[in-house]
């Protein structure tokens, strides 16, 4: 066997020792790209006709052995990717057959041979980077005429780089990036100037070092087949020079990190080919030339911690593969923002132009850059509203509009942006309320909203968003209660300061308690003559109580002008609705939008889209056949009356959700103040001086309600018996009217005309809930 290639496998334990014993005639070893672990074994240096060992992308440790160079066949020997320590054993270097040696991505050390050069004379490609290797590099170098490739980076080589690298005419690629070489003013940057005879040359990565001094104008004079020039992280000092333009097949150009002034050139608009412009970190100036947008294939674009000045040219509209646009914190940039940039549909990863003094409104156009994950804008002058078109960034993740002049409310359609995580609106001159609608943007994470005119109350929703775990709406206008849950029991990341009208909310907030009615208090001892007076008075309050009344009741009643409904179960103003608009206006049936929930099912708030008044949905939970037959009989009965005090039907949906199940529902007006069992029984913790009824308010309703069942059994087109009249199911309406609802289970009285006598029928079992059902039934 002369050949083997196992490389690409999945192949593992120790490379077996016999290889080298028993495979005396291999001349290609390849096991590349496996799991092999453990030492590299030392017969395969016994393998006089080797002429490649590849070895790469294992997991091999210890050293190399020291038995490989007795054999001059050998022409490809390559180690990266594994985890080798120790130094180069020097009968490596009297392989003078050499061609590609690549040792890179290892954990070796040493220093380079001063004498390589000579010792590998037919060197294409040598690989030393990734590892631990000190020490100089020596002048030896450019002996290996045909050098292709010269990989040195991330080490720790120190002084100066030879200025004979020139001689290396077939010089493609050379790394020298993340290590500790030096130049200044007086030496050090010759190199450059000799590596304009590489002609061939497509790399120069030199960042991460410590090159310092001007930069070498004769950088403009490498080959035009320069497609790479990395400079960054350096501690170089003067300007760009006038003909960069020279580099005709540049397409990334990095000197960020270094202390360059003065202008962009205009020549820079030459390179056509660029693809990625990184001039970040500097002291550059002066504006940013309008030939930046000949540069038709640019994706990045960074410029930002600079002097730069003047207007953001309108020609960058002109980068149509831009994806990263950063021009941010060059203070003396101004202007508007021209709406050209807001063309750039690609524009994806981020658009950063902050801490700059760019003024004039946000444009609409805004709303075009439908693929933005990042749009910052913060720390400058924008003034006028936030547009709504800013809800068409439908995958904006990140929208930071924080410290600028921006006025009017926060936009509702911002709700519209599901998968946004940062909202940051701080130090702006906003007003109005935090908008509700802000509940349905379920992966929001991070809210700022401090420093504004923002009024009212904190939005209870907020304390619902599950993902929101920071929240800033310090030093508005807010009133009212402080939520308990959720975000607001992070303490750590809740900032409420600054709002003077706010109370409650955990004790770590140190807010002053809401206004409550405290019934804990004991009451002082009465005198035993102030208790008989109370009682005799109280006795006679109520006698002549019910005697108005009675009075009230018996003039109301004669008086009551009785209607008959339309015979229709909708209201003639809507049509029959679907329950895609039922599932839109409740927010997919939130828990936030529950209102009730009872046997039958649920009753959920709810805003239709054409709709802006707030309605009540009440679905019927269709598990059990009586739930269904309730619907029925709800339908019957509310098509049959129609009466003030009886609660309004709007619509009604019989449909199939989204997972294929039947479904029901009606659609009420909303009734804000809630059933009448809330009122009577409030929870201990809730009861305040607002939410208690008075006398004149109990007698009103008593008053709605009989005059609804006297309807009902009385003037009703076809009579009708509730069968299930209680508390709950007494509905309050804003100004505190009763409304009778519930028919579910309600029984109908239909007359025999041949007899002159009544019978009825019910549309469901057992008439009545637990506690309610009439002693007769």
């Amino acid at each position: 066997m002369t050949i083997m290639l196992l490389g690409n496998n999945t192949l593992g334990g120790h490379i077996p020792a016999e290889l080298g014993v028993k495979l005396t005639s291999l001349a290609v070893l390849s096991l590349t790209n496996n799991i092999f672990t453990g030492p590299i074994p030392a017969s395969l240096a016994n393998l006089s006709r080797l002429e490649a060992l590849e070895l790469s992308t294992n997991q091999l440790t210890g050293s190399i052995p020291s038995g490989f160079g007795s054999t001059q066949s050998t022409r490809i020997f390559v180690l990266f990717g594994n985890n080798l320590s120790g130094m180069l054993p020097p009968s490596l270097f009297n392989w003078s057959s050499m061609e590609q040696f690549d040792v890179q991505f290892n954990m070796l050390h040493g220093s380079i041979p001063a004498d390589i050069g000579t010792k590998f004379p037919k060197m294409k490609v040598l690989g030393l980077g990734d590892n631990h290797f000190t020490g100089g590099l020596p002048s030896s170098l450019s002996n290996m005429s045909d050098l292709r490739h010269l990989s040195l980076a991330q080490n720790r080589f120190s002084g100066y780089v030879p200025p004979t690298l020139g001689k290396l005419g077939a010089l493609q690629g050379l790394y020298f990036a993340d290590n500790e070489l030096e130049a200044n003013d007086k030496e050090g940057w010759e190199f450059i100037t000799s590596l304009a005879n590489c002609s061939q040359l497509q790399r120069l990565e030199i960042a991460k070092n410590s090159f310092g001094g001007q930069m070498p104008g004769s950088v403009v004079n490498l080959s035009t087949t320069l497609q790479y020039l990395g400079l960054s992280d350096n501690m170089i000092f003067g300007v760009i020079p006038a003909d960069i333009g020279n580099l005709v097949g540049l397409q990334k150009l990095f000197i960020a990190n270094n202390f360059i002034s003065g202008i962009i050139p205009e020549s820079i608009g030459k390179l056509e080919n660029m693809i990625e412009l990184d001039l970040y970190n500097n002291s550059l100036s002066g504006i940013i030339p309008s030939s930046v947008g000949n540069l038709s294939q640019l994706v990045i674009m960074t410029a930002y911690y600079g002097n730069l000045e003047g207007p953001i040219p309108a020609s960058l509209g002109e980068l149509k593969k831009l994806i990263v646009l950063d021009l941010s914190h060059n203070y003396r940039l101004n202007g508007s923002i021209p709406r050209e940039i807001f063309k750039l549909h690609g524009l994806s990863n981020y658009l950063d132009f902050s801490y700059n003094s760019l003024s004039g409104p946000l444009p609409n156009e805004v709303g075009s850059l439908a693929n933005l994950n990042q749009l910052i804008l913060s720390g400058n002058q924008l003034s006028g509203k936030i547009p709504d078109s800013v809800q068409n960034c439908i995958v904006l993740e990140c929208l930071l509009l924080d410290k600028n002049l921006l006025e009017g409310s926060i936009p509702q359609s911002l709700k519209n942006i599901k998968g946004l995580r940062i909202l940051n609106l701080t130090m702006n001159k906003l007003s109005g309320n935090i908008p509700e609608a802000l509940r349905s943007i379920g992966n929001l994470q991070e809210l700022y909203l401090a420093h504004n005119n923002l009024s009212g109350s904190i939005p209870i929703v907020l304390q619902n968003l599950t993902s929101l775990f920071k929240l800033d709406i310090s030093f508005n206008n807010l009133q009212g209660e402080v939520p308990n849950e959720g975000v607001f029991r992070n303490i750590t990341h809740l900032a409420v300061v600054g709002n003077v009208n706010l109370c409650g909310g955990t004790p770590q907030l140190h807010l002053a308690p809401c206004p409550t009615r405290d019934l804990s208090k004991k009451r002082k001892k009465m005198p035993k003559t102030l208790e008989i007076s109370l009682a005799v008075g109280g006795a006679i309050l109520f006698s002549l109580t019910m005697i108005v009344l009675v009075w009230i009741l018996c003039t109301k009643l004669k008086s009551s002008q009785k209607t008959v409904a339309k015979d229709s179960v909708v209201d003639y103003h809507y049509r029959r609705i679907p329950y895609h608009a039922l599932l839109r206006g409740t927010n997919e049936f939130s828990e936030a939008n529950l209102v009730g929930r009872g046997s039958y099912g649920a009753v959920y708030k709810c805003v239709l889209d054409t709709e802006e008044t707030i309605l009540a949905v009440k679905v019927f939970n269709l598990g059990q056949s009586r739930y269904s037959k309730s619907f029925g009989a709800e339908c019957e009965a509310m098509r049959r009356i129609r009466h003030r005090c009886l609660i309004k039907i709007i619509t009604s949906c019989s449909s199939i959700d989204h997972q294929g199940q039947e479904f029901k529902a009606l659609v009420f007006e909303f009734m804000p103040n809630g059933n009448l069992d809330g009122w009577l029984h409030p929870k201990y913790q809730e009861l305040t001086t607002n939410n208690t009824l008075s006398m004149v308010q109990r007698l009103d309703i008593a008053i709605d309600i009989v005059d609804a069942v006297e309807y009902l059994h009385n003037y009703c087109q076809t009579l009708i018996i509730h069968c299930d009249l209680k508390p709950s199911n007494i509905l309050l309406a804003e100004d505190m009217s009763a409304r009778v609802g519930d028919f579910g289970i309600s029984r109908i009285l239909q007359e025999n005309t041949s007899e002159g006598t009544q019978t009825s029928y019910s549309l469901t079992g057992i008439r009545g809930s637990i506690g309610y059902v009439a002693p007769g039934d």
